[in-house]
């Protein structure tokens, strides 16, 4: 098991292989794809512009984006032009390896190799528009901290949206961790600095920070997470140390969009991208990677509570066509 922190727990029982996982979740996504790179040398067929724009029409379908789409189409029609590509096999391999020069730079760094510096708790801001799961993902999140052995304290910022507090409190209940909140409609920054103290009081590793995905208008929300950035800056050194952008790939580049907004005003330093299992645009993650330039921390792959996976760029490739 991959950590916030780098670390891997001796005791941990072997998860499922990582692979297996991603395969299921990116199944509708494989076979747009799939089926369209096999078809295109079924029987034997002369390649033409019309079985290249089916390629075409599956790459941008998944949401691997326009740019990326082109330079793999370009690629493909000169091997072909040269006869260097003679099967399905060769023609993955092909594709595959242009994705992969795109999404690996931007997911080989791990999310954060020390937890503190000596400074106290390793502070994560984890935020995104409403309805893309935050909350779940913390929830999340901290039972994977918690099964490395970690005293975790969750911070219940957002005051503004219904039942976000008493849904946060659950996710607390289920993990055996502790949660600062005050009322609904409390000052958001008030509430992180409750928390950074409390968290620094308690000795505790780490402090996930779930925050408000809406707010009056755009620029309040991101003028209150920036306040809120700097409170938590006031208690513990350095903080926030990782901010987590939650997207989901339905939003396609509407979602690239956000991320922008997010980037720019907070500093995003890491996507957890959602709900991958329920979607056949498993490809938005090439897309963030490559017009972001943001690392995929971790991916949402189901309802369960450890169905919240790190990342890992190689098996995401293979398993978008394998």
């Amino acid at each position: 098991m991959f950590s916030l922190f780098g670390k891997r727990d001796k005791t941990e029982k072997a998860e499922p292989s990582l692979l297996d996982r991603l395969k299921v979740s990116v199944t509708k996504t494989k076979t747009a794809l799939a089926e369209t790179v096999d078809s295109i040398f079924l029987g034997e067929r002369t390649i033409d512009p019309s079985i290249l724009k089916n390629l075409e029409t599956a790459l941008i379908s998944a949401d691997i984006g326009v740019k990326t789409t082109r330079e793999v189409l370009d690629a493909v029609k000169e091997k072909l032009d040269r006869n260097a590509l003679s099967n399905a096999a060769e023609l993955k391999q092909e594709i595959k390896s242009h994705i992969s020069r795109i999404v690996q730079p931007a997911t080989e760094m791990k999310l954060g190799t020390v937890s503190t510096n000596g400074s106290g708790p390793r502070v994560v801001f984890v935020v995104g528009v409403n309805g893309v799961g935050k909350t779940t993902s913390i929830g999340k999140l901290a039972n994977r901290l918690r099964q490395q052995g970690l005293n975790v304290v969750l911070c219940a910022a957002d005051t503004f949206r219904a039942a976000a507090i008493e849904q946060l409190e659950i996710w607390a209940q289920r993990n055996g961790v502790e949660v600062v909140k005050q009322k609904s409609g409390a000052d958001p920054a008030a509430v992180v600095f409750d928390a950074m103290a409390a968290a620094k009081s308690r000795n505790a590793d780490a402090v996930i920070v779930d925050t408000a995905g809406r707010l009056h208008t755009k620029c309040n929300l991101m003028a209150e997470l920036d306040k809120m950035k700097r409170t938590a800056a006031k208690v513990i050194l350095g903080a926030p140390h990782d901010v987590l952008l939650v997207m989901v790939p339905t939003t396609g580049h509407n979602g690239l969009s956000q991320a922008r907004e997010f980037t720019s005003a907070v500093g995003v330093t890491g996507i957890i991208l959602t709900k991958l299992d329920g979607t056949a645009k498993g490809g938005i993650v090439v897309a963030i990677s490559r017009e972001l330039g943001l690392p995929i921390r971790f991916v949402g792959i189901g309802e369960q509570i450890d169905d919240l996976i790190p990342f890992d760029a190689e098996t995401y490739v293979n398993s978008l066509f394998d």
